[in-house]
C-alpha cells in the first residue's frame, strides 16, 4: 500500500464575539442573498437567540421560510424531510440556528437540494456509497447554541440510520458552513446537563484527533478529491486540538456549574470551534465510532435536562462512556500523545512511566465524568452483556472513524472495549 504524503487544511470561516448574532441579516445582504431557509431548533424560536435571528432577517429585508422540524439526534427520515423542504423552496442560502442536530440538518438540506441524488449516494461507505460531493453547495451560515459539536466548522453531518440501528453520516469539505457565527450569549439558556455532555464531546473531539493515526499512515488517494476530510493527525490540527483541551481544563467545569459566568461559557463555545477545526481535518476514532450504535440502539433512556419526546443517549454522553476503555487500549500505540492529552487536561505527568499512559488519561477523563454527573457506564443507560454483539456489529461499518484509531480494533477488541465500558466505576 502506498501511503499519503499530504494533508489538506480546509479552513473554517468563523466570527466570534458576544452579541454578534444580530449581524446575520447584514451578512446575507452583503453576500447578495435574499431568499433563505431558516433551519432552527423548535425550542429556540421563542427564545432570545431565535428572536434575534428572525428580527435581523426581517430588519434587512430577507425573504425566509422557517423550518423547525429538527429532530434531536437526526435520522435519515428527518434529513430527507429537510432536503425535500429545501428542494421545494428553491432557496439562495441557508441559516442554521441550534446545536449540532440543527446545523447537520441544514448541511443535508443544502447538499441534496444543491446536488440532487439518491439519499445513500453521499452517505459514508460501507453503509452508503460514499460518493464525493461533486461541487460547492449554496451558502450556509451556522449559528451554534451549544458548546460541543463544533458543527459550524466541519464538513460532517451525522444522523441515525434507523434501519441499521446505528449512526453514520456524510463527510466532505463542501459541506462546511460558509460562516460560523460563534456568539457566547447563545449558550445562556443551555441546561447544565446539555452543557456537560456537549463539553465532554469537545474534550473527546480534541483527544481523538490528537491521538489519531498520523496522516502519513493513511492510504494515498487516487485523486485529490478522494482525500477524506478525516485525514489523521497533522501539525496544523494538533495546534487546534491541544488548545481546545487546555480550554476544557480551564473552563468546562466552571461553565457547567456556573452558567452565569460569561467568560467560562465563552471559552467553551470557542473551544468547541477550535476542536471542530482540529477534528474536522484530522478526524476522530474509536470513542466516536463506538458511540454511534450506543446512540442508535437506545431503548428507554431519557436523559435529564433534554427536551425530547423519544429515548436518546445524547451524543457527547454516548462518546464519553467509551473513552476510558479506549484510551487504555490505544495508549501503547502512542503513549507520549496520550500523556500530552492528560497533561493538557490537568494531570501531573512528571516522572510518569509511559506504560501507565492509558491509565493516567482514563483516570483523568473519569474525574471529569464524575464531576459532570455522567452515567457510570453503558449499563446505566440501559445496555447489558447481551447487547455487546449488536454494539460491535454497529461499530464495524464505521470505517471513516474506526480506521483512524492508532491501534486496530476488530470484533474481539471491540467486544472487550464495550464490556469494559459497561461499568466504569
Amino acid at each position: 500500500m502506498q501511503h499519503d504524503t499530504a494533508f489538506q487544511m480546509a479552513a473554517s470561516n468563523i466570527r466570534f464575539g458576544a452579541g454578534i448574532t444580530g449581524e446575520v441579516g447584514m451578512d446575507l445582504v452583503d453576500m447578495g442573498l435574499r431568499r433563505v431557509m431558516l433551519v432552527i431548533d423548535p425550542a429556540l424560536v421563542a427564545l432570545p437567540t431565535g428572536k434575534t435571528v428572525i428580527a435581523s432577517l426581517d430588519d434587512n429585508g430577507i425573504d425566509y421560510e422557517l423550518f423547525d422540524r429538527v429532530r434531536v439526534e437526526p435520522t435519515d427520515a428527518s434529513f430527507q424531510d429537510a432536503a425535500q423542504f429545501a428542494t421545494a423552496g428553491n432557496f439562495d442560502a441557508f441559516v442554521a440556528v441550534g446545536g449540532g442536530s440543527t446545523i447537520d440538518t441544514a448541511k443535508a438540506a443544502n447538499l441534496y437540494s444543491s446536488h440532487p441524488a439518491d439519499f445513500l449516494e453521499y452517505v459514508n461507505a460501507p453503509i452508503g456509497r460514499g460518493r464525493p460531493v461533486p461541487g460547492p453547495c449554496k451558502p450556509l451560515i451556522a449559528i451554534p447554541t451549544t458548546a460541543g459539536t463544533g458543527s459550524e466548522t466541519t464538513g460532517v453531518a451525522i444522523f441515525d440510520f434507523v434501519e441499521h440501528h446505528a449512526k453514520t453520516g456524510i463527510a466532505h469539505r463542501f459541506l462546511k458552513p460558509t460562516l460560523g457565527i460563534v456568539d457566547p450569549e447563545n449558550t445562556r439558556t443551555l441546561p447544565a446537563a446539555v452543557a456537560a455532555a456537549a463539553g465532554l464531546d469537545v474534550l473527546c473531539h480534541a483527544m481523538e484527533s490528537y491521538t489519531a493515526i498520523p496522516y502519513t499512515a493513511r492510504p494515498k488517494p487516487a485523486r485529490p478529491i478522494e482525500r477524506p476530510a478525516y485525514q489523521g493527525n497533522n501539525p496544523i490540527s494538533d495546534l487546534w486540538s491541544m488548545r481546545a483541551l487546555e480550554m476544557c481544563r480551564e473552563s468546562l467545569l466552571q461553565a457547567v456549574a456556573h452558567p452565569e459566568d460569561d467568560h467560562a461559557r465563552g471559552q467553551m463555545i470557542l473551544a468547541s470551534a477550535l476542536a471542530g477545526i482540529g477534528f474536522g481535518n484530522a478526524g476522530v476514532h474509536l470513542p466516536h465510532g463506538m458511540s454511534y450504535p450506543v446512540a442508535g440502539m437506545v431503548r428507554e433512556f431519557m436523559p435529564a435536562g433534554y427536551v425530547t419526546d423519544h429515548p436518546i443517549v445524547p451524543h457527547g454522553m454516548s462518546v464519553i462512556l467509551n473513552a476510558p476503555a479506549v484510551v487504555r487500549f490505544t495508549a501503547s500505540a502512542c503513549p507520549e500523545r496520550h500523556l500530552q492529552v492528560a497533561a493538557a487536561l490537568g494531570a501531573d505527568i512528571n516522572d510518569v512511566d509511559e506504560r501507565d499512559a492509558g491509565d493516567i488519561l482514563a483516570d483523568t477523563i473519569i474525574d471529569y465524568m464524575q464531576k459532570l454527573n455522567m452515567p457510570s457506564g453503558l449499563a446505566a443507560v440501559g445496555y447489558t452483556d447481551a447487547d455487546i454483539p449488536a454494539l460491535v456489529q454497529g461499530t464495524l461499518p464505521q470505517h471513516r472513524v474506526t480506521k483512524l484509531a492508532p491501534k486496530p480494533a476488530g470484533e474481539k477488541e471491540l467486544a472487550s472495549l464495550f464490556a469494559d465500558s459497561l461499568e466504569i466505576w
